[in-house]
């Protein structure tokens, strides 16, 4: 794991402070939704799926970081849909960094080059490109071809200007152990991001394309096979290696969805932002009137396939903590 020290810390002091309060649901990340509209249409993605009159909301700066503070979490990752479309994004983006939260942004970086002027670097702030593999593997996943030479562009710019860097990729049954190494390489190698985190594709319900989407058997394989020869070391991964253990099927957890709650145009979603089952008003409501049990694998069999680090990364955070040998084996990058 390569999150930088600052942060460690204050994550690891966030989580125990919230222990020895006695909270045994905490937010550990939000999702924040601001607007479901995009620019690009990946047959993977549900959200553009929502109504014209949907599409065209955007969350107000202040509803937005109203959300964050209300339920205290010391990180929030800003999604959508494009967040770069929304008018206010910079606006928002500085409002939590203010506060010194940890904001990541996450896009496909098409339009990062008209609005990266809007931004400034900051040790509370990353720019999260969704990378989905190399060249053709990517512009397949996003339906248009150009766009990884696009994205590629905009990181290299971004670290040209001293930007903190991540990516996130995610993979489909499409992929074998050669593309996810060839594409890890690529980004801790060749354009040298800061972190990359990696999910499994998950068949959620609004997603177009419902084909390619791994289960929990193709996921162990395609990571144990990836991982192989001691490959996971030298990758610099924002995940924990229990996570990456999880992925490769060496242990197994419960899901704990509720430590990265998703918030949108709508309220905060019950359960993640994979599933919806309905919106709470605050995140207090969203914790106490859901029954966390009966969602995860082997409870609910719309879970049955899942292990997005939704669900699945905050535990494996949560055992890493709690567990001296493995809290050094995360120093360590193990």
């Amino acid at each position: 794991m390569t999150m930088p020290v600052r942060q460690a810390l204050r994550i690891g002091g966030y989580i125990l402070g919230q222990k020895l309060r006695g909270r045994t649901k905490f937010p550990l990340l939000v999702e924040l939704e601001p607007l479901f509209a995009c620019n690009l249409k990946c047959a993977g993605c549900g959200k553009i799926q929502h109504p014209a009159d949907v599409l065209k909301r955007r969350m107000p700066v202040e509803q937005a970081v109203a959300a964050v503070e209300e339920c205290g979490a010391p990180m929030v990752s800003i999604a959508g849909g494009e967040p770069l479309m929304h008018p206010q994004i910079a606006e928002m983006v500085r409002e939590l960094v203010d506060r010194k939260v940890y904001v990541f942004l996450c896009t496909n970086a098409v339009l990062i080059p008209k609005k990266i002027d809007q931004f400034e670097p900051s040790p509370y702030f990353a720019w999260t490109v969704h990378l989905d593999g190399l060249r053709e593997r990517h512009d397949a996943s996003v339906c248009k071809e150009g766009v990884f030479d696009e994205a590629v562009a905009a990181v290299r710019e971004c670290r040209r200007r001293g930007f903190r860097v991540t990516t996130n990729t995610t993979f489909f049954n499409t992929d074998s152990p050669q593309t996810v190494i060839d594409v890890l390489n690529y980004l801790n190698d060749d354009l040298q991001v800061d972190e990359m985190m990696i999910s499994p594709g998950y068949a959620y319900e609004k997603a177009p394309d419902q084909d390619h989407f791994l289960g929990v058997r193709e996921t162990r394989e395609l990571f144990r096979k990836a991982f192989a020869g001691g490959n996971r070391r030298r990758w610099r991964f924002n995940h924990t290696p229990l996570f990456l253990d999880f992925l490769e099927g060496r242990v197994d957890f419960p899901c704990t969805a509720w430590a990265i709650p998703s918030y949108s145009l709508f309220g905060w979603q019950r359960p993640c932002y994979l599933m919806s089952d309905g919106y709470a008003a605050s995140y207090r409501e969203l914790v106490e009137d859901t029954d966390w049990d009966s969602y995860g694998r082997g409870r609910d069999p719309r879970c049955a396939n899942c292990m997005a680090h939704c669900g699945y990364e905050p535990t494996a955070v949560f055992a890493t903590l709690s567990s001296l040998k493995e809290s050094l084996r995360a120093v360590r990058g193990g």
